[in-house]
């Protein structure tokens, strides 16, 4: 019977060390993504122009073993307001007969020269005023987002 309980013993001692393994911790930093060049922002639109939001990318330093690459990188303009102001004083709120435009999603691979962007189609229905744009982006560690303002002027 010694050679059962040596086996039994043995067997559990492995298990054992194989539920004791330390996890493999990614060291450096993750790959950052913020919003946007300045030529997206720094102009007038007109309904039926695609805004394009060129996400700034600062590459990180994570080492192999770390979390998979999870991240949404989100687009979307509300308006419009009459002026800046009222753009400034109901951010955050909703927009009462306003209109939304949204980006679909956008989920970069991480991978080395990536330059994802966010494209925003400016209906031809829509009207002239300020748009708040609203940029997020999700993911480890957390989710952070920010606003841009963006004038659209009527069709000429």
């Amino acid at each position: 019977m010694k050679p059962c309980r040596t086996l039994v013993i043995g067997s559990l001692v492995l298990a054992m060390a194989s539920c004791t393994a330390t996890p493999s911790i990614p060291t450096g930093t993750a790959t950052t993504y913020t919003c946007c060049e300045a030529a997206d922002i720094d102009r007038d639109y007109q309904p039926g122009q695609t805004l394009t939001v060129h996400w700034t990318v600062v590459p990180g330093t994570l080492t192999a073993g770390g979390p998979a690459h999870e991240v949404e990188l989100n687009a979307r303009l509300t308006g419009p307001y009459a002026t800046v102001s009222d753009l400034k004083t109901a951010s955050g709120n909703d927009l009462e007969g306003g209109s939304t435009f949204t980006a679909d999603p956008v989920r970069p691979s991480g991978q080395a020269g990536e330059q994802p962007v966010s494209s925003i189609l400016i209906p031809l229905t829509a009207a002239a005023g300020y748009y708040d744009l609203i940029t997020s982006v999700s993911g480890p560690p957390g989710s952070y987002g920010g606003a841009s303002i963006i004038r659209v002027i009527p069709k000429t």
